[in-house]
Formats: structure tokens, sequence, C-alpha cells
């Protein structure tokens, strides 16, 4: 049994019932913090429970409304630290800005740096996060970054209702390493999509490299947006003679026209996290199956409390 005195949980606007998942994981209460606007917008936070001394946790996905969020965010650690909270913890199931990693052209920003200088000088001490989209990330910060994966989540799920003929499919390069380590863990193939990206969220499915034909195509992915490239390499792999296909991805960010492309392709299941707050229109769409992360996040915020490994998780 685990004593859990000096922590206190708090949870911003984002994904409220994430955090609330997360804390009934943990048999804790959520802590009381007033987070609501200004009649201009502004944001406006208040602690309203004793956090001096304390182990903080702040819960807080940036997505869509991302600069709303990330904001919130900032302003919740800011109000903690003046609260002399002992250490802050920055929870971020799903870290926006994070596809802005590197200059791809001149005169670009590096937006995912750009949030991890603002976290930390608001006053974060440690970040949490999920899947990040790209590992380097972890390097943007000189406080300690603990990068979990959904992949024991997906797994399980994949083992208990797909487990024959599978084939896993990178969807792109960058994707490989994440894709070649399920594939490994499920002993089966694994097949690349040749993709070209010719602007932000525009991609175009040029080949598939490797052999699908008479397989169940499982696409594995940590972000799903506006859904091009995954419903083009739907059609890619059933031209290349794939039965059908699955989709997997950590984060469904789902903007603009993902949900109507996702409800008209040959899409078999999209399966996803609860990271990022799925709207109403997803819940209802038959295609998609959400997943929580709850327990395992709230597992990596146990060990953290407690100073216990969390990479031993994926072992």
């Amino acid at each position: 049994m685990y004593s859990y005195k000096n922590i206190k949980i708090f949870s911003g606007n984002s994904n409220p019932e994430l955090a609330k998942s997360i804390v009934d994981f943990l048999e804790l209460p959520m802590g009381d913090a007033l987070v609501t606007r200004f009649s201009d917008g502004e944001v406006w936070v208040e602690i309203k429970e004793n956090v001096r001394g304390m182990d903080t946790f702040v819960i807080q996905p940036t997505s869509q409304p991302a600069n709303e969020n990330l904001m919130e965010l900032l302003v919740m650690i800011d109000a903690l630290k003046r609260s002399s909270a002992d250490r802050i913890t920055a929870v971020l199931p799903y870290y926006g800005y994070a596809r802005q990693d590197r200059k791809v052209a001149p005169r670009t920003p590096i937006s995912a740096k750009l949030v991890a200088d603002l976290l930390t000088a608001a006053g974060a001490d440690r970040v949490l996060s999920l899947d990040m989209h790209a590992g380097q990330i972890q390097g943007f910060f000189n406080i300690p970054v603990d990068n979990l994966f959904a992949m024991p989540v997906f797994l399980k799920y994949l083992q208990d209702n797909l487990q024959d003929d599978m084939v896993v499919i990178a969807p792109d390069a960058g994707a490989a390493e994440r894709s070649r380590a399920y594939a490994k863990r499920l002993s089966c193939p694994l097949a690349m999509i040749d993709k070209r990206r010719t602007r932000p969220n525009v991609s175009e499915v040029m080949n598939v490299i490797g052999d699908v034909s008479g397989k169940r195509a499982i696409i594995i992915d940590d972000i799903v947006d506006t859904a091009g490239t995954i419903t083009q390499a739907v059609e890619a792999l059933l031209k290349n003679g794939a039965k059908e296909v699955y989709g997997v991805c950590t984060h469904a960010v789902l903007s603009g026209p993902a949900l109507e492309r996702i409800s008209k392709s040959n899409i078999k299941k999209l399966v996803t996290t609860d990271s990022i707050r799925p709207a109403s229109e997803a819940k209802k769409c038959s295609k998609i199956e959400v997943l929580s992360v709850a327990n395992l996040l709230g597992e990596a915020i146990r060990r953290i409390y407690h100073a216990d490994s969390v990479s031993s998780l994926f072992i």
C-alpha cells in the first residue's frame, strides 16, 4: 500500500475526463483549482488549497485550442510556484507544437524548443509526456523529461483482437523505428509507405515497400491530424492486396476534414487513445475506437512520486 501524503494533482480545462480517470486510478482526490477567464479572455487561475512543500502534478494536454491550453498550463505552473509547491511536474499527454522540432526551411522557428523554454521559465521542475512526435524534444529541456509510450495499451488490443496474418505498416520513414518495435513484439513482418509531404498537412503516397498481399495491415503512427496520410495509405495498401487495414495512433488531433475522410475511407478501424479529449463527433464515428491511457499515466505519476523506475514500465 502506497502513501500519498504530500502529493496534489491538478487539471486544466483541456482534458478533465482523463485527469479524473488518473486520480481515480491513484485513489486520490482532484486538486482544488479554479481555472477560468477574465471577460477579455485572459486566463485566471486560483489554487484553492495549500500546496506548500507538496509534490504537484498539472495534467494538461496542449491540444486544440493549442494556444489557450498552453497558456492555461503556464499560468497554473506559475500559480503553484508562487504558492511554494516543492516540485511541479507538467503532465502533457499530448505535447503541442512537437511537429516543429527542427528547421525544415530557412527562417522558420523551432517551436517545440520554444514551448520547452516556456515551461521551464514558468517554473516546471519536470515534464511527463506520451509518445512525443520526436525523441530529440527531450533534449530541448534542462529539466528531467519522462516520455512514455502508449505501446503496451495498443499491443494488448492488437493481441486480443487482431492476432492473425498481421503486417505492421510504417506510414513514412520517420515512423520506421516505432513501427519496427511493434512488429518485433507482435512477431510479424514490417512494411513501409513511401510518402512525400509537399507542404504542412498535405502529403502524397508514392509506393508501398514490402509484401502486404493477403494480410491484415496495421498502420502505426503517433498523430493523425487531417487524416490525409492515413486514408491515402489505406487505399494504397488495399490496391497492393491487403485484405483489410487498421490504423493505430496515440494522438487523434482530427482537425479539418479528418472525420469526414475517415468515415468515407475503407479503413476498418482507427484505434487511438484519450490523450486528447475526443470530440463529440469522433465519439459517434463507428470507425474510431478510443483506449484509455489513464492507468499508464497514473502509474508513471505514482513512480515519479515514490522515486521508482519509470522506464521499467516498458521492459
